[in-house]
């Protein structure tokens, strides 16, 4: 893999997103599901869990697109660009940051678009 990408529009060009397999679901309060959790977050009001939507049956099915550049934790400017085309589509998502790379994460249904979206984004980036 090439060295941690800094730049706005390099980040946005190299990103590849990837649909990941599986449906996932935002939680709280629910420690039993912390060994199955993809990501959790302490927050204010109690422990936010990213778990399999089979753990969560209620929930909202959420899929999970990984953009595969290794964006570096102060660049600037790819969720700005990937939250603001995924929008104008009318897709909401939800953005995890990781060491490595960035997650995005979409309703189940918009999954398949949210993906054209985003692989016309980078196109246009890397023009």
């Amino acid at each position: 893999m090439a060295g941690v990408v800094r730049d706005g529009r390099a980040m946005v060009a190299g990103m590849s997103p990837l649909l990941v397999e599986g449906r996932f679901a935002f939680v709280t309060g629910a420690p039993g599901l912390l060994a199955v959790a993809l990501a959790m977050f302490r927050e204010a009001e109690g422990m936010s869990l990213i778990v399999p939507a089979a753990h969560a049956p209620e929930a909202v099915a959420m899929r999970c697109i990984t953009l595969q550049v290794q964006s570096a934790l102060d660049g600037v400017g790819l969720t700005a660009a990937v939250a603001t085309a995924l929008a104008a589509e009318g897709i909401a998502c939800n953005m995890v940051a990781a060491h490595h790379h960035d997650h995005v994460f979409v309703p189940e249904e918009s999954a398949a678009r949210a993906v054209e979206v985003l692989l016309a984004l980078q196109a246009r980036a890397a023009g």
